[in-house]
């Protein structure tokens, strides 16, 4: 192994003044290489979890909006240009963008340095997302740095990660001196008192009701015990429900009649000032809730501080309080805890010697320790890279960068929505109140709203909420009590024309709901979308239009990512997807591979909808059908020379008849985008994503005419391409169709990266 220290050694996590454990560790621990590597340059990439970012200090030289995925590749490309030999990333999955943080992928596909990864969570049964994540870092890592042995065997038997490229390195923690708790606890006022301590950012997952239900039976032996919890309420659970859980804890310590044994310290205290509360503690208690976390910083920090703890047995704190090391308490049961404490302060020999094995062990977790562990893995990372130069702008090609969207402009959508929802038609780019609303366009709307809120960046997302506060409201006065069918069609003046829309109306809701039941983050948004989709599921199941039954199933597929085993929507989509099947061997032949006689409007749904059942059911079949079905609209939606050309509407393209070449309709662009990111991202074919590439630059120009549908002045559509010309009103249908495709073609799995960047 080399051992010349790296020049420039880049770290990218959180960072202080941000209130979270990832941007305390980061801080601590760049500052502790910068100790131990004092000819290197070390600096840090932080992470914004607000749009107005934080006042850093001089260590961080770039900053990331964690919702804004350009800002991502921006962050690669300074850490190219400054040269950094290696970055050490800070993972944890809720810090970074994007589904289960993959906007962290943008970057690390990126960087031409090696990638020193430290994996603050590793969860033995992640979801579709994490899994797809986490085994991209592992791919695009040269090391990987784990806390604890449970994490490095979580990564080799449910990942398998190979056992070679992972470190063991422990929590870094501050280097104090072994203290009897008396010197502390006269400057806090409770010289005299026994005091628990649990500290660290506050939320339900801490547990902490558990030890005040404890406190009763702890007092009633040791009446001098004051429970001391030290920490601010996590910034992210503030905004969403204020500082409900603290009150909650302050009643329950009311109710159990232990108001004077308990003790809450509303702020993020500073190092310093922690270093005085722990000195001060005789015991600390964290009675977590959820097993799978493989690292607990708080732990750590008391353990190696020479502190006896109570634990639940959550991975870190079995690994580290193993032996007798510390006591392990089954986890949400307050006898047990109670039990542990005062096992401990009924006999104060065993809690001295607790506390001195404890302080001991702690020499080999200090920072000046973990800082050169790590830089050892820095040496390990770069030696593994030395075959591989970093390459310069020679390799900064279009065919190796990723394809550059249009920026991301929603004035025309704003311009088109009011208090009701958004209006169907504009004459140019001024809404017709005439024509009023209708269901489909704020069920598009309201998808929109999801995408864009999990993609992050702008606009900002109360923005965003409102829009979709209206469109949701729209969907819901449009169920129909009654019929449980969705209405379409309303007047400017808010009359419902119709008592029942379409088939193919009412399944678009579906859709729309089934997105909101499946990814919003707002929980009254989520509830009532879900409240709406199981309302109007069932008379889906009864629908004759096939692109009806796509729509439905695209809801269904959302539904059921974030509630598997929903089994009114597991039926439902194996019903649907056998009637899509059915059709399709009723009518495909080898010259004519599709589901009708005659290939109409939002083809490509049908496709798409089956290639998203066959993956997830699993059904082979449907999943061969979805992608020979695509294969086909592909070739026969491309022009000799290349470009893109929907099937139009003036005509369709019957079976054994004329191809209508126009009027070309922006929905088929978008619906071809959405179905052949689907086919990529299943097949992770490349051919797949330079199919949707031709299609969404159908919008930019590359037609039949030559001229851009996109208004990028104000991000509005022109409703279609005729023979002569671009219609230039810029509708809902039309101006969502280039949002929705947009937003699709922006999210990580569906990156259009070299593959897709090769000249067509």
């Amino acid at each position: 192994m080399d051992s010349t220290l790296p020049d420039r050694i880049a770290f990218l996590g959180g960072y202080l003044p941000r209130l979270c454990g990832i941007a305390t560790f980061t801080h601590d621990l760049c500052e502790a290489v910068a100790a131990a590597a004092p000819a290197s340059l070390c600096y840090t990439g932080a992470v914004n979890d607000r749009a107005e970012g934080y006042v850093y200090p001089p260590r961080v030289r770039f900053e990331l909006d964690e919702k804004d995925l350009d800002s991502y590749r921006r962050g690669a490309d300074f850490l190219n240009f400054d040269n950094a030999d290696v970055l050490c990333v800070q993972h944890e999955f809720g810090i970074y963008g994007g589904p289960a943080g993959s906007h962290l992928l943008a970057l690390l596909k990126e960087v031409r340095m090696p990638v020193v990864t430290t994996l603050h969570t590793v969860l033995r049964d992640p979801n579709a997302d994490q899994r797809k994540v986490m085994e991209e870092l592992i791919r695009r890592s040269g090391r990987l740095v784990v806390m604890a042995r449970k994490g490095a065997e979580i990564l080799r038997e449910t990942y398998g990660a190979p056992e070679a490229k992972v470190d063991i390195i422990p929590h870094g923690i501050p280097d104090m001196p072994f203290l009897e708790s008396s010197v502390y606890k006269a400057q806090f006022g409770v010289e005299g008192r026994q005091v628990l301590l649990t500290f660290g950012l506050l939320g339900p997952g801490k547990g902490i009701e558990y030890a005040i239900e404890a406190l009763p039976e702890i007092v009633k032996r040791h009446p001098n015990v004051v429970y001391l919890v030290l920490g601010a309420t996590h910034p992210h659970l503030v905004a969403r429900e204020g500082e409900n859980y603290r009150l909650g804890l302050e009643r329950l310590a009311e109710d159990r009649g232990v108001k004077d044994h308990v003790i809450f310290y509303n702020r993020f205290v500073s190092a310093e000032d922690l270093k005085e509360f722990i000195g001060a503690t005789d015991i600390y208690l964290t009675p977590y809730l959820n097993e799978a976390q493989i690292t607990s910083g708080t732990l750590a920090y008391v353990f190696g501080a020479g502190k006896a703890v109570v634990s639940t047995p959550y991975w870190h704190a079995q690994e580290l309080l193993a032996e007798g090391r510390g006591t392990l308490v089954p986890f949400r049961d307050p006898r047990a805890i109670a039990e542990g404490v005062c096992a401990y302060l009924d006999d104060p020999v065993r809690l001295q010697r607790t506390r001195q094995e404890a302080h001991r062990l702690g020499r080999e977790m200090i920072w000046p320790s973990v800082a050169q562990r790590f830089l050892e893995s820095f040496q390990r990372a770069r030696s593994e890279r030395r075959a591989a130069p970093r390459a310069a702008f020679a390799g900064w090609t279009l065919a190796s960068r990723p394809y550059d969207l249009p920026p991301l402009r929603l004035d025309h959508v704003l311009r088109m929505s009011d208090g009701t929802g958004i209006l169907q038609h504009a004459t140019f780019n001024v809404p017709n109140f005439n024509e009023g609303y209708c269901t489909d366009d704020n069920a598009r709307a309201f998808i929109l709203c999801n995408l864009l809120d999990e993609l992050g960046g702008h606009p900002p997302s109360e923005n965003l909420d409102r829009l979709a506060t209206s469109y949701l409201a729209f969907l819901a006065a449009a169920l129909n009590q009654g019929t449980c069918r969705f209405r379409n069609f309303m007047s400017h003046g808010r009359q419902w024309l119709e008592d029942s829309g379409s088939e193919d109306s009412h399944a678009r809701a579906l859709w729309a709901a089934g997105t909101g039941a499946g990814r919003s983050r707002n929980e009254g948004h989520r509830k009532l979308a879900m409240h709406l989709f199981e309302r109007a599921l069932p008379v889906a199941e009864s629908f004759s239009s096939p692109r009806a039954w796509a729509f439905t199933l695209l809801g269904i597929h959302e539904v059921l990512r974030r509630f598997p085993g929903h089994g009114p929507a597991e039926a439902a989509r194996e019903h649907l997807t056998a009637r899509l099947i059915q059709l399709w061997d009723g009518c495909a032949t080898e010259n004519w591979p599709w589901f009708e006689s005659i290939a109409t409007y939002d083809n490509a749904r049908l496709s798409q909808a089956l290639l998203l059942s066959g993956q997830a059911m699993p059904h082979p079949r449907a999943l061969e059908i979805g992608l020979s079905s695509l294969g086909w609209l592909a070739s026969v939606q491309k022009t000799q020379a290349g470009h893109f050309r929907p099937i139009g509407s003036n005509g369709f393209y019957e079976r054994d008849g004329g191809h209508a070449y126009f009027d070309q309709q922006p929905v088929e662009a978008q619906a071809m985008v959405a179905a052949c990111l689907e086919a990529f991202r299943a097949t992770q074919d490349p051919a797949w994503s330079r199919e949707a590439k031709r299609a969404f630059e159908w919008f930019l120009g590359r037609n039949d005419l030559a001229l851009p549908l996109y208004d990028p002045s104000s991000g509005g559509c022109g409703d279609g391409l005729h023979h002569d010309r671009v219609n230039e009103n810029q509708g809902a249908e039309s101006t969502l169709a280039f949002q929705l495709s947009r937003a699709e073609m922006n999210f990580p799995e569906h990156s259009i990266a070299a593959s897709a960047s090769k000249d067509l």
